[in-house]
């Protein structure tokens, strides 16, 4: 196991046994949770190993800055993303627990998977066996019918957004650019990691067409599950590849599937990597007709009993050290120190003219401050225990607008969702204007 007890003692943690009681009316802040280590960034966000105070469960948290993501033009993106994770939990997701904020950030707070991502570990040269990446394959599948289920396109599938708990169960992450779709509807927007991304969503960004559908994200588990095979993707493209290079491509080249890979296993991949979507393998029910998984328990699979074939080291965290180096020195405004800093500024605040701020920043940031959705799945669950369980499933669904944007990922890109539908609850956004560029992109 990690030793959490060096990393406490080094972050400063409170050593006293005596846990606090927080007064259960009041919403999760971030004053219930210690900070431990820095395990992850991305281009607005950044991730941190935490304890909750009062339980002292581990999680993960990511915290994201509210002025960053207004001049991206992602709040909406991160709006959308909170949406969707209090909604859906699942086995095989990286669940939300905590949703909450500051004047500076917002906060999501997660499971803690300590097993690091595919791509972490394609990166350290770990050679997966078939039987592993079998296992990978089966949970995803869950994953993608669970999805499914709920009315969900995930969109950025790809072994950056696969993690390893500490037994070697794979887990999907990052619902920043998801989008639900609900009877007959269609996603057109040009969203994803460009490698990874299947050749209709392209089509559709170029014939404006009939779009795409669910059929996506199983085309992005065929690039991934073939490239934690054999350490490259089938199909060589990059950020730079033009839509219209990708779509000849797609219609002129062969995969080259490896003569030493099982024909079932080369006859499954075949099956989601069809490029025609309607004749593409796009459902846990297609799924288990592959003769490569005839052999599969899927009670077992979704039980955590299948023994996963690759099992990360415990003695080490499965992340880039320089994070926890880059918090500690270089970041500006260091998440240890927010609170002495946010008091600072409170004060600052009631003393100067706050009409020297820019009054459109402003006023974005006061929306976000009063849009934002503050989420405890704890709180839930014991409510619905306490209710008996009664009703289970009754809360209100989100509705089906798009989300835009690309993802944290160096290789992703997105264009503009054509057809303009603002949200009710969302439509305060378009007073930031000049800070946010549209209203559907803030």
């Amino acid at each position: 196991m990690f030793h959490w007890g060096k990393w406490k003692k080094r972050m400063g943690a409170n050593s006293s046994s005596k846990r606090p009681v927080f007064d259960d009316k009041e919403d999760v802040n971030f004053d219930h949770f210690q900070i431990l280590r820095a395990i992850g960034k991305g281009s607005f966000g950044k991730v941190c190993i935490v304890q909750k105070r009062d339980t002292e469960k581990m999680y993960a948290m990511k915290y994201m800055n509210k002025q960053q993501c207004i001049e991206r033009d992602e709040v909406r993106n991160v709006f959308r993303e909170l949406e969707i994770l209090q909604e859906i939990e699942h086995v095989f997701l990286v669940n939300l627990w905590y949703s909450f904020q500051d004047e500076e950030d917002m906060f999501m707070v997660v499971d803690l998977l300590l097993g690091g991502d595919l791509r972490y570990h394609l990166q350290q040269n770990v050679q997966f066996t078939e039987d592993a990446v079998k296992l990978y394959l089966c949970e995803m599948t869950l994953a993608l019918d669970y999805l499914q289920s709920q009315h969900i396109i995930h969109r950025d599938i790809k072994p950056d957004n696969i993690l390893l708990d500490e037994q070697g169960h794979a887990h999907l992450t990052d619902f920043n650019i998801a989008t639900i779709i609900k009877d007959g509807e269609r996603a057109t927007a040009l969203a994803g990691t460009k490698p990874y991304m299947a050749p209709e969503i392209f089509q559709s960004f170029m014939s404006g067409g009939t779009g795409y559908a669910f059929e996506v994200d199983w085309w992005s588990l065929g690039v991934t599950i073939f490239e934690v095979l054999r350490s490259w993707r089938p199909y060589d493209i990059h950020a730079s590849n033009s839509v219209e290079s990708l779509l000849q491509l797609f219609s002129t080249v062969s995969v080259q599937y490896s003569s030493s890979w099982h024909k079932d296993l080369v006859s499954l991949l075949r099956k989601l990597l069809t490029v025609n979507p309607e004749h593409r393998f796009c459902s846990l029910a297609q799924m288990q007709t592959a003769p490569y998984l005839s052999d599969v328990n899927w009670d077992d699979v979704y039980e955590k009993k299948m023994e996963p074939g690759f099992v990360p080291n415990k003695g080490r965290l499965h992340c880039d050290p320089t994070f926890e180096l880059e918090e500690m020195i270089l970041e500006s405004r260091p998440l240890h120190k927010k609170k002495k800093r946010l008091a600072k500024n409170r004060s600052r605040d009631n003393s100067k003219d706050s009409q020297s701020e820019n009054e459109y920043l402003q006023e974005c940031l006061e929306v976000v401050q009063q849009e934002f959705m503050i989420f405890n799945r704890e709180k839930s669950k014991r409510r619905q225990e306490e209710e008996g369980c009664m009703g289970a499933d009754g809360d209100a669904d989100p509705d089906g607008d798009e989300a835009e944007g690309g993802t944290e990922d160096e290789e992703t890109e997105a264009e503009p969702e054509p057809e303009p539908e603002p949200e009710p609850e969302a439509s305060k956004l378009s007073m930031c204007g000049s800070v946010c560029s549209s209203p559907g992109s803030c």
